[in-house]
């Protein structure tokens, strides 16, 4: 498509209200070059700027991201990286081939490295991690003989750079340091199993926080100085390549939005022993989506850290808001816009005790702040007696019944130090699926926001259900589908198998036609044909009440295969990538109907409005049809 075709997107979506669109995509994701290509995807690498075209140019006016943290060797999931450090594997190459990176890594080692990559079109996590640690190295490794050696220009302003962001980056940079310094010395155990218990609990309150704790630190910076430094390097390099990505984006219209995860990595926790709850962990409660819940292992943020007194006896924030104070204004001055992923765990966290079969003790937790009978939670209830219905689950959405403003006011403490950050609260996504705790509804609702329906999940039989389209409001945001959910396609296919597609097409027939249009024969199109539907329903997510859109890349490219299967440890999560010549393969699906056809469904979309709508917009309709695919 063509910057005329993206200005009449963005008047069709003027016109029918959305007020946001945004481009689902992780880092791993992006297309690379094939001579930049060791495994994984980079928004840095030089073949990223055609999925920037590619979504600039279709209309998106912001990509979503995941989570940015780094990963470790045996996990790529973004939703276990860490808080503050940004992942190594998300560093471009080919830039610091160049001499405006001084050359710090050698074309012949980037060639050897592509050479080596093991085939296919997935990521190669394992060769990608092993491939980034060897270049990173030598890379950390000419800077510093470079430095030494007394070179300028780009080394020392490097140089320069370098000792700024260390200086005000420290309180992050020098405990993830340490952290992967002390996992080599300890063989690449995590710190639970290290046995040294003072390295376990370098920064532990009690004895690691007083001279003894202080002295340690400082031996071990003393002694791994060139490692500490070498860490401080990448972590550079990786923030100021994300500048320049962001950059890069925002030239073509596009904002980032970061992915505030719920989780905390192993070493973040680490680092931060004194503000977990010691013996809880945080899952998922058993749900529609998945009736066992999910014993995900994160840590709880304890609650008595979060307000402590101060010396004139008033109250003031405590170490863990302070902690999220830090994390949440890094990541919204690296980004435009922010996705809460299970914002539950800032409000009502699903706990359970650590220790025993992770399955049978998610399953028999609880709501934290929401269980005054559990004699081992009462002290940290917010709710009252009276004010918990005992009928109902535990996971209830409506095990609280009620609460007073000065309640909800505590539930929400962790939540508002977000809202209070953030410049624009309506680009502020919360992932609330299909549970909504009474506490949470009523936090969100203080600051005007939505929840995430995902039309794929709509059960027909319920007129009331979370997830049909007719149900949302306003400050919603709709989606078909999420990188935890199969693809639009596949669930297409799979209703007309079952015999479920007419169902759909009639549903979808209400939504998207006008009364003056023949509903029953479009339905009977639509639901013989898979492509027909997946289109459709792509078309309903246009046409209200929701304002706000996502639109999931697997999704968009009309990929067969799932990003994520939720609850399983799989080679194949989180590893689909786009071709690096997406702007022509997105084109040629499209025209084959074999990728979503976005100036289609806007043209749906805005006939469903009815004749007189249709005729203030015949313009914009005879440019949105000529561009769509043709024989639509």
């Amino acid at each position: 498509m063509s910057p005329p075709a993206r200005r009449l997107v963005r008047e069709a979506l003027e016109a029918l209200g959305i007020r946001r669109l945004l481009l689902g995509v992780h880092d791993a994701a992006f297309p690379t070059l094939p001579g930049e290509d060791v495994g994984r995807g980079s928004p840095s690498a030089d073949g990223a700027v055609e999925l920037l075209e590619l979504a600039s140019a279709l209309g998106f006016d912001g990509l979503q991201l995941g989570p940015s943290g780094a990963t470790s060797a045996s996990n790529p999931s973004p939703y276990d990286g860490t808080l503050f450090s940004r992942n190594p594997l998300s560093i471009a190459l080919a830039p610091l081939t160049r001499p405006e990176w001084a050359c710090l890594l050698r074309e012949e080692t980037l060639a050897e490295l592509v050479a080596a990559r093991p085939g296919g079109d997935r990521v190669a996590y394992g060769y990608a991690f092993a491939a980034m640690r060897r270049a990173l190295a030598e890379v950390a490794a000419r800077f510093r003989a470079a430095r030494a050696a007394g070179a300028g220009g780009p080394v020392a302003e490097l140089a320069a750079r370098l000792t700024a962001f260390r200086a005000e980056h420290a309180g992050w940079l020098v405990p993830d340091a340490l952290y992967e310094v002390l996992e080599r010395e300890h063989g690449g155990a995590s710190w639970r199993a290290w046995p040294s218990r003072e390295d376990r609990e370098l920064f532990a309150p009690g004895p690691g926080a007083g001279a003894a704790g202080a002295s340690r630190r400082e031996a071990l910076l003393a002694r791994h100085r060139g490692e500490v430094e070498d860490h401080s390097l990448v972590q550079l390099l990786a923030h100021e390549q994300h500048a320049a990505f962001r950059a890069r984006a925002r030239a073509l219209g596009l904002a980032l939005h970061a992915d505030l995860q719920a989780g905390m990595s192993e070493r973040d926790v680490w680092a931060a022993q004194g503000l977990v709850l010691d013996g809880w962990r945080m899952g998922a409660p058993p749900s529609r989506t998945d009736p066992e819940g999910q014993p995900w292992g994160f840590a709880v943020l304890d609650p008595r850290g979060y307000f402590e007194t101060d010396a004139s006896g008033g109250r003031a924030d405590g170490p863990v808001i302070r902690f999220l104070r830090a994390r949440v204004r890094k990541v919204l001055a690296e980004h435009d816009g922010l996705r809460v992923d299970h914002p539950h765990g800032l409000v009502a966290p699903w706990v359970y005790r650590a220790g025993g079969e992770p399955g049978a003790a998610v399953r028999a937790g609880a709501r934290l702040f929401c269980s005054p009978e559990l004699p081992e939670l009462a002290a940290l209830a917010i709710a009252r007696a009276d004010q918990v219905n005992p009928g109902v689950p535990r996971h209830a959405d409506d095990r609280v019944v009620s609460l007073d403003d000065d309640q909800v006011a505590r539930y929400g403490a962790l939540f508002d130090v977000i809202m209070e950050a953030v410049p624009e609260p309506r680009d502020v996504a919360c992932e609330i699926l299909s549970t909504q705790p009474y506490p949470l509804a009523r936090v969100i609702a203080r600051h005007g926001l939505g929840r995430f329906r995902v039309t794929q999940k709509a059960n027909l039989d319920d007129p009331r259900d979370v997830y049909r389209g007719e149900n949302a409001k306003p400050e919603d945001w709709i989606m078909l589908g999420n990188h935890d959910t199969p693809t639009v396609w596949t669930k297409a296919e799979r209703w007309v198998e079952t015999g479920a597609s007419g169902r759909h097409a009639e549903h979808l027939a209400s939504r998207l036609l006008a009364e003056n249009e023949d509903r029953a024969a479009w339905a009977r199109a639509v639901a013989a044909d898979p492509a027909a539907l997946a289109q459709a329903r792509f078309a309903e997510l246009f046409v209200g009440p929701a304002r706000h859109v996502m639109v999931h890349f697997t999704d968009l490219l009309g990929s067969r295969a799932p990003y994520n299967v939720p609850g399983t440890v799989s080679g194949a999560n989180w590893s689909l990538r786009i071709p690096h010549d997406v702007r022509t393969e997105h084109a040629a699906r499209v025209r084959a109907n074999r990728a979503l056809d976005l100036p289609g469904a806007l043209a749906r979309a805005l006939r469903a409005r009815g004749a007189g709508f249709v005729a203030l917009h015949r313009e914009l309709l005879a440019g949105l049809d000529a561009a769509a695919r043709p024989a639509r």
